[in-house]
């Protein structure tokens, strides 16, 4: 089964690709624009992942309970 097929979110951004360039009124190249989905779902995981890292701070936390436990910074 193909990366397409078997993900929703690459073949959203697959398809993105595909009118993006059919608005230009040019025809889609199928391996560029395999590229570009792969491309996009790499950036996308990227941006996840910083944004987790960011949360995920101990030093960071906001929480403020006393039932709390932050792990201890030396």
């Amino acid at each position: 089964m193909c990366l397409l097929c078997d993900d929703e979110t690459a073949y959203q951004a697959y398809m993105a690709y595909v009118d993006a360039v059919r608005r230009q009124g040019k025809d889609a190249d199928p391996d560029k624009a395999m590229d570009a989905a792969l491309d996009a779902l790499e950036a996308a995981d990227k941006a996840r992942g910083a944004r987790a890292a960011v949360r995920d701070d101990p030093a960071d936390d906001k929480t403020l309970s006393p039932f709390f436990c932050s792990p201890v910074v030396k």
